[in-house]
């Protein structure tokens, strides 16, 4: 998913059509595993779980708004089609992975080799950083997004500690550490303003839900606070006071405020997401109507699939919330589900902050490591009842 190489095809409407390897694997492994439900008649087509019937609605509004928005010229049916198969490519992997785990040895190789890249990533930022690069990304990336790299190390950084923080084998504890001291400065090399801004609530979130650990997360927070200027580098300060100290100004609610380019221009889209949705509120305008640069994931989707799309956006994500705090409390003896879970509910809560300062929920390098470790989550109590029905 980040080692992935991209290929380029070509543009549409001022954005770059591009194929990653990925993206073949991925559509060659879901023809196999059609293959395999023609051959084996009693494998059904979708494997039961709490999130298909939330995901099918959104795909279904999603669809039916990109076709209406491309008969009243909202959108070429052509590009909304594209902009449909990017945002789903990631609920495919969803369905897939929930379809083919089968027990807890699967699970935990796919976690830790999901670590051992976030390290090769890690490793990869910090080659950047010492190399003269003024903000890291993502390999493959060609002009690179820092807020990418930037959502997926707070993901991955949130499920990394969460397991630190429950697994008691200490060989585990050790490599989980060696991968979170990269993975964070990696994270602060980013200098995604979004992705330090969700830190906080994932790691408030992280520190409440996690059944081990609590006191050392909290004095943690408490030393990062007192000496922040200490421990942070000066780039990190800089960053954060030029947001406030460039000469753009920008009128917001009736007030006026001093930010710089990029915050201004986030503000922007407030305004233009608001005067967008207002021309078709109730069905929106289909996929790929609102642009390739929205950084605001929540406004993309009242654009694009106006008030009845953003409620079934926001059942969608209500469900992954509730169904990952029911695995919480079910599995309150099993260390490694308690660890996978707090910390895929805390890098959750994270998202939901960075979605206000990016399209968080269709960057396919977040959403993708998210939908597969939300398969894997959702699927834990089945696959740890069928362990125990087996002992």
């Amino acid at each position: 998913m980040l080692l992935s190489p991209e290929l380029s095809l070509g543009g549409i409407r001022g954005r770059e059509v591009v194929l990653r390897m990925e993206d073949i694997f991925l559509f060659v492994v879901f023809f196999g595993w059609l293959a395999k439900m023609a051959v084996n008649k009693e494998l059904g087509l979708l494997r039961v779980t709490p999130l298909n019937r939330f995901i099918l609605l959104y795909i279904i509004i999603y669809a039916i708004a990109t076709f209406y928005g491309s008969l009243v010229g909202h959108v070429k049916i052509q590009e909304g089609i594209f902009y449909l198969i990017k945002y789903f490519e990631y609920f495919l992997l969803y369905f897939m992975v929930s379809n083919s785990l089968k027990d807890r040895k699967q699970i935990k190789m796919f976690i830790y080799c999901i670590i051992f890249v976030v390290f090769l990533i890690s490793l990869y930022a910090w080659f950047q950083h010492f190399s003269g690069a003024g903000r890291v990304t993502a390999p493959f990336e060609g002009g690179g997004e820092p807020n990418t790299l930037g959502g997926y190390l707070l993901l991955m950084m949130m499920v990394i500690a969460g397991l630190l923080l429950n697994i008691a084998a200490i060989k585990v504890k050790f490599f989980l550490g060696v991968v979170l001291c990269f993975a964070f400065p990696a994270f602060l090399f980013t200098l995604s303003r979004s992705s330090w801004i969700g830190f906080i609530p994932a790691y408030i979130t992280l520190m409440f839900l996690s059944r081990k650990g609590k006191h050392t997360l909290f004095l943690l927070s408490m030393v990062l606070v007192l000496l922040f200027s200490v421990i942070f580098p000066k780039y990190v300060y800089e960053r954060i006071e030029h947001t406030f100290s460039a000469k753009d100004e920008v009128t917001f609610m009736g007030k006026t405020f001093n930010l710089d380019k990029s915050a201004a221009a986030r503000i922007d889209t407030v305004k233009r997401g608001f005067k967008a949705w207002a021309k078709s509120p109730i069905i929106g305008h289909g996929a790929g109507s609102a642009g390739s640069v929205f950084d605001n994931q929540y406004l993309r989707v009242m654009v694009e699939v106006g008030v009845v799309g953003f409620m079934a956006f926001f059942w969608m994500l209500s469900a992954i919330f509730i169904n990952s705090i029911y695995v919480l409390n079910k599995l309150k003896n099993d260390n490694f589900a308690q660890g996978l879970t707090a910390g895929f509910i805390a890098g959750f809560i994270g998202l939901l902050m960075h979605a206000m300062g990016a399209a968080t929920f269709i960057i396919v390098r977040i959403m993708e490591p998210f939908w597969f470790l939300a398969a894997i989550v959702v699927m834990l109590p089945e696959i740890s009842a069928s362990v125990q029905t087996e002992e």
